[in-house]
């Protein structure tokens, strides 16, 4: 009981933290100070203490995109096992159901993008749903690698204790699904080299053209939910990464927190000495990333055949 409550308050607390860090890492490698640690707080604060203007070509889907997306990310983080303990809700078959809630808030990011009536945030809902439909395929082969090598069809039989014994057989496809789900995460965030989250650039936005109209509580429920989707792929990523856990209570959750702030400095250096690929590239890599985490289940079929 006590671990399902750390991890709900972990799932509903942290995520901004990760949006600090990765800007504090970037600064550091500028040679500058950078924002305060806790600056995406102070932010999603102050936008939920604003008031809105909403254009008259909108409708209720325009304000209903946000509020659903961040309901869908922190549902799926709920049947997302972290600190090596089960989710709070998990149930065979839940590995789809937290594909498709992750889906369920692209569509409706994109719609409220397209409710707009504007063209320049159609082109942003277009150029990520493209995207989404090259990165959800590599995220599927891996988390069919993982089915297969651990007998289960729950997020938390495939994170959980096997995870080990799955390094022991089967190390290159963990290697490849590990790495498949790293380009997921940064894809699904919007990261470098994918997406520049920072730039106002025309030709490259993505992800932040789709919520340019969005203000106030609207756009602060947007930041928010962007926080809790990284949260919730890094947390994979870091079970992937650390397949043995303590079984100490009292070091099991500042390990996994301490974890997590790791994948968000990784994050940081590789946006620091990298550049964003342009537009043509950025279905390529996508595509690797698909090759990694297939030939990683081509792997586990082949071994267990």
């Amino acid at each position: 009981m006590i671990d399902t409550i750390v991890q709900v308050v972990l799932l509903l607390v942290m995520p901004p933290l990760l949006l600090g860090v990765i800007v504090k890492t970037k600064a550091a490698f500028a040679g500058r100070v950078g924002a305060p640690l806790l600056q995406s707080y102070y932010d999603i604060i102050k936008l939920f203490r604003k008031g809105s203007v909403l254009s008259g070509t909108t409708t209720w889907v325009f304000l209903a995109g946000p509020a659903v997306t961040a309901v869908a990310v922190v549902l799926a983080g709920l049947v997302v096992p972290m600190g090596g303990q089960p989710a709070p809700i998990r149930f065979a078959g839940d590995l789809i159901l937290f594909a498709y809630l992750l889906a369920l808030g692209r569509f409706f990011t994109t719609l409220a993008a397209l409710d707009t009536g504007s063209s320049f945030e159609g082109m942003g809902a277009a150029r990520e749903v493209t995207f989404a439909c090259l990165a959800e395929p590599a995220m599927f082969f891996g988390l069919l690698a993982l089915a297969r090598l651990t007998g289960g069809l729950s997020l938390s039989g495939l994170f959980g204790g096997q995870v080990l014994e799955a390094w022991t057989s089967a190390a290159p496809t963990m290697v490849l699904v590990l790495g498949g789900f790293f380009i997921v995460l940064l894809v699904e965030n919007s990261r470098i080299p994918f997406d520049d989250p920072n730039t106002h650039l025309e030709l490259t936005m993505i992800h932040e053209v789709m919520v340019l109209d969005h203000g106030g509580p609207a756009l602060g429920t947007v930041l928010y939910g962007a926080a809790v989707k990284l949260f919730v792929l890094a947390a994979i990523v870091v079970r992937l990464a650390m397949p043995a856990w303590t079984d100490d209570p009292l070091l099991r959750w500042p390990v996994f927190a301490g974890s997590m702030l790791l994948v968000a400095v990784l994050i940081g250096v590789i946006e620091s000495i990298m550049a964003r690929l342009r537009l043509p590239l950025v279905p390529n890599l996508l595509m690797g990333a698909c090759v990694l985490t297939a030939f990683g289940f081509v792997l586990v079929l082949g071994a267990t055949s």
